[in-house]
């Protein structure tokens, strides 16, 4: 995808109509008119709860990158695009509103949630592709999996799988009792937006797209 500009306007285009409606939902709630059919966690944030989840999120980039400069494994990461940073702020919504979003246990008590949480998580971070590669196109037929069990790739790996946790995490903290995806949105901006910072200072970052 990072060399598929025209697939990257696209998902960035797709992203931007998914957040004008879920902003349009969040605005009859405010408004008092709340929809029963409103997307998830269209409800409005306390500033508090945004800037916890934006310090959590900047702790974890930290340690992620700390990480990898102490184990050898900052050379070994993927080059961007100027656009794949734009792209990677506009994912970081749609992945906000399906994961932390419609992939939520609720009523059933704090331990199915938790434990919803924590395999939701697994699968976020299984999802991401540094234990495995894509080669070729889109289509089953033409592509080839293969599989990237490096110690960067668990490593990475991991970092997504505690950030996915705190994601989670910073939706249901008593900070923010209506549960609103604000936080979440925020503390996955910010920490893409980080790594996006890293990569440029540490040359990963190869042009605009």
């Amino acid at each position: 995808m990072t060399e598929n500009p025209l697939l990257l306007i696209f998902m960035i285009g797709a992203g931007l109509y998914m957040a004008f409606l879920w902003r349009t939902d969040y605005l009859a709630t405010r408004a008092g008119r709340a929809d029963p059919r409103a997307l998830p966690g269209a409800t409005p944030a306390t500033l508090i709860a945004c800037v916890i989840a934006a310090i959590g999120a900047l702790v974890i980039l930290a340690a992620e990158t700390g990480g990898e400069i102490y184990l050898g494994l900052s050379e070994q990461q993927s080059k961007i695009t100027v656009l794949f940073g734009v792209y990677s702020l506009m994912a970081s919504f749609i992945e906000e509103l399906i994961f932390r979003g419609f992939i939520v246990i609720n009523s059933r008590g704090r331990l199915m949630r938790w434990t919803g949480i924590v395999s939701a998580s697994v699968l976020f971070a299984a999802l991401h592709p540094f234990l495995w590669q894509w080669h070729g196109d889109l289509s089953w037929s033409d592509g080839r999996l293969t599989l990237t069990f490096t110690a960067k790739g668990w490593f990475s790996t991991a970092a997504v799988f505690t950030s996915s946790l705190w994601f989670y995490s910073v939706r249901f903290i008593p900070m923010n009792p209506s549960h609103s995806l604000i936080p979440c949105f925020t503390a996955h901006a910010t920490k893409n937006l980080g790594v996006f910072a890293v990569k440029a200072v540490q040359g990963f970052v190869s042009g605009w797209w």
